[in-house]
């Protein structure tokens, strides 16, 4: 079968990467045409265009960039024209993936979506498209199966894909870890790591404010989890002299090796939460950006983690929130209090439980060649 595949962020390349390790270990003749980054790259996807060139962040940036993404979309639809797929699978990325859904749906093609877009935040209007143009929907949350069910639409729970990622990571991991723990000058020093998400935008707006506390807490090592779609020099005009470290392609070892995390909201907070790491989430937005969320969005929390537990177990600093001084309240905590980290770790228990078992991977390759064998 010939699949063409869209993942539009970072952790998008990691699931669909390891999607398309499933769907090989079932079609052997499998071929893949994608949108994505270098882990899908090494699966023997032929790379179209990688996700450090499609990632916009927030409604203004968004705007600026309208005509660079309006082109790719038109590429996109030209591409898949020329490959004559038998199946398109979407990984997230909604406002533009939901566009090359339809195009899809309209030329007759199997559109499967891998990772629902998270219309039970905000955009539910979406639904009744997805409705029209998506063959067949997986998703890993456990609350989106009753929300779509609410919608009169059926969908596939398969578990949630980190469980899968962080267990791959964990086996025959030692040498590595030591490995890790060699290139960094840690000094002996509890780690922090500092995970300030993977977009320029966001990263040149709450990096400086993780950083801010760094000097009142010298006993500590504070390393940042760099991401390959950002320069080295980038990330060096951000910290300028403070005392810190950068390090590439090693977040699941840098969290494994963690005494707490600060992070910024998304897929990250997650991964640090099934790492068992302490953590503060982080947030900062243009203020227009902001405005417009705040108005339209429909959920409660920023974090997944808070989200799929629906509670708050973990402090989120956003907007006016996450300042140095906050900051400094909120790691002293993570870092020194006992009661607080107890009951962290029981929660923490409790949000594997309830993201169900591993195989999210393997689930939905199975269900893609299924649904294709019926055509």
């Amino acid at each position: 079968m010939r699949y063409y595949i869209i993942a539009g962020e970072a952790s998008g390349d990691l699931h669909a990467s390891n999607l398309m390790s499933e769907l090989k270990k079932i079609d052997s003749s499998a071929q893949f045409r994608c949108w994505g980054g270098d882990l899908m790259q090494k699966q023997g996807g032929e790379l179209v265009k990688h996700y450090r060139d499609l990632a916009f962040m927030g409604f203004i940036e968004v705007l600026a960039n309208l005509k660079t993404i309006l082109g790719n979309i038109k590429f996109c639809k030209n591409d898949i024209d020329t490959f004559k797929p038998d199946a398109i699978i979407l990984i997230d990325y909604p406002g533009f993936n939901l566009r090359i859904a339809e195009y899809a749906h309209q030329k007759g093609l199997k559109v499967f979506y891998y990772i629902s877009p998270q219309v039970w935040a905000w955009h539910q209007s979406r639904v009744k498209k997805m409705k029209q143009v998506i063959d067949h929907l997986f998703v890993i949350l456990p609350f989106e199966k009753e929300f779509f069910k609410e919608h009169q639409m059926e969908v596939d729970f398969v578990g949630h894909p980190l469980l899968d990622a962080i267990d791959n990571h964990s086996v025959n991991t030692l040498n590595d870890i030591n490995v890790f723990k060699e290139t960094i000058d840690v000094s002996n020093k509890p780690i922090i790591a500092l995970l300030p998400g993977s977009r320029k935008q966001e990263i040149k707006t709450v990096l400086p404010i993780m950083l801010s506390i760094v000097d009142a807490y010298p006993d500590y090592k504070f390393i940042i989890a760099g991401v390959n779609s950002q320069s080295k020099q980038f990330y060096k005009e951000i910290i300028g002299e403070k005392p810190v470290e950068i390090v590439y392609n090693q977040t699941y070892n840098l969290l494994q090796t963690a005494k707490a995390a600060l992070v910024t909201s998304g897929t990250a907070t997650l991964e640090t939460a099934l790492f068992g790491v302490p953590q503060v989430v982080c947030y900062k937005g243009s203020v227009i950006s902001f405005a417009i969320a705040k108005r339209f969005v429909k959920v409660k929390y920023i974090s997944l983690v808070n989200l799929i537990m629906d509670k708050q177990i973990v402090t989120e600093l956003i907007q006016n929130d996450l300042t140095t001084n906050r900051l400094k309240e909120e790691f002293e905590k993570i870092t020194l209090n006992n009661e607080y980290l107890s009951q962290l770790r029981e929660d923490y228990n409790d949000l594997k439980i309830k993201l169900g078992g591993k195989g999210a991977s393997a689930n939905t390759a199975k269900l893609i060649t299924t649904y294709l064998s019926r055509k």
